[in-house]
């Protein structure tokens, strides 16, 4: 019988598990304040070096707000789809998640969005979407800055309607870091212009899709348009891990 090694924990980091838990159950609401720090070392038998640590913890993630010279302890914090916007942001850029990794999780997302919007729209939804279009079609003459600010604002209208802020702040991540790495694809490409026609054509696709609630035709066309753009820029060796997603 052999047993596997534990990792030491240190004590600030049980303050924050409980600490935590207590906002997501519910027992610490948005706007309550936590103890002092002296009713705190109290509580958790620990030294003030260890509550304000733990209370530094609480804070960077964005749990917590403490104003120095507050004689109150701190504030509990309201969930912020900017704090998740952060958060994630900063694991999408992190070095061990590659493109291969992000497009598949933008398909994911993607197609997923398609399929609810098609689902789930209603007449100013679609409204929005020609909006959007129309400003697409504009800016394929004035542009490629107007036109990808119209093609963000379609997107950002698909992952509205889901009516889910995890999938809007998700593909809005995911579509900026995405984009980032594989800018120098429209950056230096002599056919930019044929490129956003295609593009335009693509999008009038989709949205009639979602006029008619076809989900499922809207979905594949997203996941489609997303593996023609952008899986040439993955080592061919990842692809297989997006293959999958064309077929489903």
């Amino acid at each position: 019988m052999r047993f596997e090694p534990v990792a030491p924990v240190r004590a600030y980091e049980r303050v924050v598990e409980q600490i935590e838990q207590a906002v997501i159950s519910g027992g610490l609401k948005p706007g309550e304040r936590l103890p002092s720090e002296r009713e705190l070392m109290t509580q958790f038998g620990v030294g003030r070096s260890t509550i304000r640590e733990a209370l530094r913890v609480l804070q960077a993630a964005e749990m917590i707000r403490s104003r120095p010279g507050d004689p109150r302890g701190p504030e509990v914090l309201a969930a912020s789809p900017a704090a998740l916007h952060r958060s994630m942001h900063r694991l999408a850029r992190a070095d061990h998640v590659g493109l291969a990794e992000l497009l598949q999780f933008r398909m994911i997302l993607d197609g997923s969005a398609h399929l609810l919007a098609a689902e789930l729209r209603t007449e100013d939804d679609l409204t929005g979407l020609d909006t959007a279009l129309e400003a697409m079609r504009e800016g394929v003459s004035h542009g490629y800055a107007e036109f990808s600010r119209a093609d963000v604002a379609f997107h950002e209208v698909i992952a509205r309607i889901s009516r889910n802020p995890l999938l809007v702040v998700s593909e809005e991540v995911v579509r900026g870091v995405v984009l980032e790495l594989i800018e120098d694809k429209l950056e230096h490409a002599s056919n930019r212009t044929s490129l956003m026609r295609a593009w335009l054509a693509h999008h009038a696709e989709v949205l009639d899709a979602i006029r008619a609630a076809d989900g499922a035709g809207a979905a594949q066309l997203a996941k489609q348009a997303l593996y023609d753009n952008y899986a040439e820029h993955v080592p061919a060796g990842q692809r297989p891990l997006l293959a999958p997603l064309l077929r489903s």
